[in-house]
């Protein structure tokens, strides 16, 4: 299978996880390519679409992982802004991911990931599964562990 990982990192956590699971999607023989959002002026104003440099080609992918941190107790303004720009992902396979600096339960993961997965679903999407990662928890390695194994269950080749 062909997959992409869409992300947007700032602070390169995003990409960290982000090349984990790519590590690990393509010992189960995927064909995986990460994709980094970059944003044309680095930071954003407020009610204004983030422009970005390359608009990465979803076209060539069978399925889509989407990352990114959680920014404000939201998700990143700069990933829902791409993800809004998405005319249709037409019946994709579908998993989003969020990053997040603090490890309590309330600071937006939920929110931003549940963000993510209802504007991919409103691109026409099939959302398969969602993740978490705290960055500053000691649970982190063991949050990046669930998280590939999870996703390398959902792209379990027959």
């Amino acid at each position: 299978m062909n997959i992409g990982i869409i992300i947007y990192s700032q602070s390169g956590n995003t990409n960290a996880v982000a090349e984990q699971l790519k590590e690990g999607l393509a010992a189960s023989n995927h064909s995986v390519k990460i994709e980094r959002l970059k944003p044309v002026e680095q930071g954003e104003k407020k009610n204004e679409t983030v422009q970005l440099e390359v608009l990465p080609d979803l076209e060539q992918y069978d399925a889509l992982i989407f990352g990114a941190p959680v920014y404000a107790f939201s998700l990143a303004p700069v990933m829902k802004d791409y993800l809004q720009q998405i005319s249709s992902l037409g019946g994709k396979k579908v998993v989003c991911f969020v990053t997040k600096g603090l490890a309590f339960n309330w600071t937006g993961g939920n929110r931003a990931v549940r963000e993510m997965a209802k504007i991919c679903q409103s691109k026409k999407a099939t959302v398969d599964g969602t993740g978490i990662v705290k960055w500053t928890a000691s649970s982190r390695e063991q949050d990046i562990t669930a998280l590939s194994t999870k996703i390398e269950g959902l792209f379990k080749q027959d």
